[in-house]
């Protein structure tokens, strides 16, 4: 290439864009990508989570019962996050006169109260039991009658599940927003005293019991096993990023491809027909100058020979 040329495509390599403008469209699909990739990590991160707890309902739900002394071998004690869902076995008796009322809890969209009631174990520990559902009654107070649970002695099998963060909401008298052992028995008619050291740092989601109630409630849904879209997601935001920079390079090498063009815009064209000093050109004995083709007609020329010609005449070869 001649001086000039070069000199044009060293100073402009990336078309009518300034450094400064190119260092802005830079920065800023640096912050995009970095932003895509972020959120495609935050992404398959709720995968990774959700897909543990799935496993572990898949493999805790149906197991056979155990004795709750097995998992939680005494007061105090909390669940282990691999044995959520697990079943477990007791003996012993509800206290009625303790229950109280989970509320803001739905169930398959449905408005629901579900019944929280302290279950006293042979040696004394008392584990709170969620023994079901009720739909709200006329009002959203409260339920329009709340069942009894079985009189005396009976069998319970119950599912763990680990305590819940206290609630930082209030709920009316008789009911909590959270199923937080302190929060239940602090939230019936007697207070928390008469359990203290006793609880365990747990719930148990009923399966049955043994003789069965009188007047039995809506049992408690089967969990979710739904994946949801986290990792679709997370691969979309990866395409996003990798969209990002293909499009930045895309970018600079056609702007490049088209500054090149426009700097060897003002050359006189190799190819030109009326130049007979250009390969296209008439000869010095009228004869066209351009390869003819299989008919007689000129054959047009390649943009390798196009490029070719440009700089081989601009270069004096």
């Amino acid at each position: 290439m001649s001086g000039a040329v070069k000199d044009t495509v060293r100073t402009s390599p990336t078309g009518g864009r300034t450094r400064v403008q190119w260092l802005g469209l830079g920065i800023g699909v640096a912050i995009l990508v970095v932003g895509c990739l972020f959120a495609g990590r935050w992404q398959w991160n709720r995968h990774v989570v959700r897909d543990a707890a799935i496993t572990i309902i898949k493999e805790n739900y149906s197991a056979p019962p155990v004795p709750l002394a097995e998992l939680l071998p005494q007061a105090g004690a909390t669940v282990d996050g691999d044995d959520v869902w697990r079943p477990v076995s007791m003996h012993g008796h509800y206290l009625p006169e303790a229950t109280v009322l989970l509320r803001n809890r739905p169930i398959d969209s449905q408005a629901a109260f579900h019944i929280l009631v302290p279950f006293v174990t042979d040696d004394g520990s008392v584990l709170v039991v969620n023994r079901g559902w009720l739909p709200y009654g006329r009002g959203s107070a409260e339920p329009d009658s709340i069942p009894d649970p079985p009189a005396g002695e009976i069998d319970v099998v119950v599912r763990l599940r680990a305590d819940e963060p206290a609630a930082t909401n209030g709920a009316p008298d008789g009911q909590v927003q959270k199923i937080n052992i302190a929060q239940v028995l602090a939230a019936g008619p007697d207070g928390a005293a008469w359990a203290q050291g006793l609880t365990y740092g747990a719930y148990g989601a009923l399966a049955s019991e043994t003789p069965a109630p009188a007047q039995s409630v809506a049992p408690l849904p089967v969990p979710d096993t739904d994946p949801r879209s986290h990792l679709s997601y997370a691969f979309q935001w990866c395409v996003f990023a990798l969209g990002g920079i293909g499009g930045f390079i895309l970018l600079v090498v056609r702007e490049r491809r088209e500054n090149t063009l426009a700097a060897l815009g003002g050359l006189a064209h190799p190819f030109d027909p009326a130049d007979p000093g250009t390969r296209g050109g008439a000869g010095s004995d009228g004869t066209a100058g351009s390869p003819v083709g299989r008919r007689g007609a000129p054959r047009q020329p390649t943009p390798e020979e196009i490029e070719d010609s440009l700089i081989e005449s601009h270069t004096g070869r």
